[in-house]
């Protein structure tokens, strides 16, 4: 892969070969929504392309659908990736140019197309569904709220053969159905509990390599979702045993004193990403914020390594399940939450000893209790816990374990220990934003105003993407502190993807601070036509989820000075 980014007109014309392909004949929605993607991000509108903006331009949806509820815009999403892959798999492997949907995202990015090494060989399909990103994020002492914690960018991989041929079939079977919910895709047969592997390099030893040296090894060594080595790789890369094997590399930037991290494939050599720290981000004060930002965006499973691995077909052991677990978060249907806890239980039926398994299979059991799903049979709070016990047992420094824990003890109303686990979960990982983020919100909802805000503050902005929850967070800890400038900055962070109710109350609050009186009318309005039950009462569907009662009575009194019908 080469680092240039391709010309629009190099862009435009890989669009209307795929456009016309054979691969793309046969889905006629699929082509109109890549059209639509590539068309509005050429034209520099990248900020339109959310959920519920697609649903409207490109499936007719109207001013009432709820993407909560209607999954058409990620099925699609998910059909168009696996369509782009099978194309730049087969007749469009020439092509100079890539076109690539990201995980969690709908704004296309575009890839020089470089020499491609030899695909690695056919393994068979894993036993179990697989693909996705990051685990979920662990909510505050109040339940509700933190249900929007569970809420980058990828390269295609050359390593397609299996994936390829699979495909193929398929789409030969099945011309327009929809997305699976079950995907497979192997390099092997390996251990149960098989994550990513890391390794980390330096080129020269300047202070400032040395300085970064250290922060890196300090942050990988930190996250569960990646088996960190914590030196450089030694030996033949093979595009097979290696294909889940990657490597930090550090080099002198092109800039005085500045640092470019690269992050590569040691298997086939790709750069994932290439990143360049200046003098101030390499400051005292500010680097382990920016390592923060660049590793929760990379070594997560919702990350750019994950995605590489996903879109490369070479998911296997507990990687697979966790990227599988989040298509749950992404898409909670029974379905994709059966496949998620079964490949887990495969796990453990195959020896797998993560703690990562029992606290992913803990939230996903409660869910299951929560939700009323079918399976697994007989689920009770009381067995998640134990799940989520075990998982603290199996890694006293499992930021996940103790996150998961303290989920679970949020649901049950145990408060204090909800807190004391997330806090915990934290300090065992203050690299990872998500932790900070899910500290920071249930210390906001336990009445922490202080100190909750400041954590959510600093997670927010180390972070280069992030779910809505966190600014609304951050929102309601500013708002909180009297911040109102700050609190109107996290509100309008939320546009692109705030019609929630309590995001839309959230915006009324800044516009009218803002003493946008146009604004305020149109998110009255807004609010009024998709939630006349919130308008009518917003005090007793803020009590129905939990917020502490001082906020209560703030946003209520907000909403009233803001001109909300009957805000009581």
């Amino acid at each position: 892969m080469q680092s240039t980014t391709p010309a629009a007109p190099a862009v435009r014309k890989t669009l209307e070969r795929v456009l016309a392909s054979s691969t793309f004949s046969r889905s006629e929605r699929a082509r109109d929504l890549l059209q639509y993607l590539v068309e509005r991000e050429q034209a520099g509108e990248a900020d339109r392309l959310k959920g519920f903006a697609i649903a409207v331009d490109v499936f007719g949806k109207d001013a009432d659908f709820d993407p909560s509820t209607d999954a058409v815009v990620r099925v699609q999403a998910g059909r168009l990736r696996d369509l782009l892959q099978q194309y730049f798999a087969t007749e469009g492997a020439a092509e100079p140019v890539r076109i690539v949907i990201p995980r969690g995202s709908y704004i296309p990015a575009y890839v020089s197309n470089g020499p491609q090494p030899a695909p690695a060989e056919a393994a068979e399909d894993a036993p179990f569904p697989a693909p996705a990103q990051d685990a979920p994020a662990i909510p505050s002492s109040l339940s509700r709220q933190m249900r929007f914690m569970w809420a980058a960018m990828g390269l295609v991989s050359v390593m397609l053969a299996v994936l390829f041929l699979r495909q193929t079939i398929l789409v030969g079977q099945h011309a327009e159905a929809p997305a699976e919910t079950t995907r497979t895709g192997s390099i092997g047969t390996l251990a149960p509990d098989t994550l990513p592997v890391i390794y980390i390099s330096t080129a020269a030893d300047t202070p400032g390599q040395a300085t970064m040296l250290a922060t890196l090894r300090s942050g990988l060594s930190g996250f569960d979702t990646i088996d960190f080595i914590g030196r450089d790789f030694e030996g033949s890369p093979n595009p097979v045993s290696q294909a889940m094997s990657f490597v930090f590399k550090l080099a002198p930037g092109a800039e005085a004193d500045s640092i470019t991290v690269e992050i590569q494939n040691i298997g086939t050599d790709r750069v994932l990403i290439s990143r360049t720290f200046n003098p101030e981000d390499m400051s005292p004060a500010r680097i382990e914020d920016s390592v923060a930002g660049m590793l929760s965006a990379t070594t997560t499973a919702s990350g750019t390594i994950y995605a590489y691995i996903e879109q490369a077909g070479i998911q296997t052991g507990l990687a697979r399940c966790l990227l599988l677990n989040d298509d749950y978060y992404q898409d909670p249907i029974p379905s994709v939450h059966k496949a998620a806890y079964s490949c887990f239980e495969q796990l453990i039926a195959e020896g797998g000893k993560s703690p990562l398994i029992y606290s992913e299979m803990a939230v996903l059991h409660l869910q299951a209790v929560t939700s009323r799903y079918d399976y697994p049979k007989d689920a009770t709070p009381e067995k998640a816990l134990s799940m989520a016990h075990r998982a603290v047992q199996m890694g006293a420094t499992s930021p996940y374990a103790h996150r998961a824990y303290g989920y679970l003890n949020s649901r049950l109303g145990n408060t204090e220990e909800a807190i004391r686990w997330m806090r915990k979960a934290y300090e065992l990982n203050t690299y990872d934003l998500s932790m900070a983020a899910a500290y920071g919100y249930g210390l906001v909802f336990a009445g922490d105003y202080v100190q909750g805000t400041a954590i959510m503050a600093r997670a927010v902005e180390a972070s280069s993407s992030r779910p809505s929850w966190w600014d609304f967070g951050l929102f309601l800890g500013q708002f909180m502190l009297g911040n109102m400038k700050k609190a109107a900055s996290a509100a309008e962070a939320l546009k692109p993807a705030s019609t929630r109710s309590h995001y839309l109350a959230a915006r009324l609050i800044a516009a009218d601070y803002a003493n946008d009186a146009a604004a305020r009318d149109r998110l009255i309005a807004e609010l009024a036509s998709r939630y006349p039950r919130f308008v009518a009462n917003p005090r007793r569907v803020f009590e129905q989820r939990e917020y502490p009662p001082d906020m209560v009575d703030r946003l209520v009194e907000a909403l009233r000075a803001a001109g909300l019908g009957k805000a009581s």
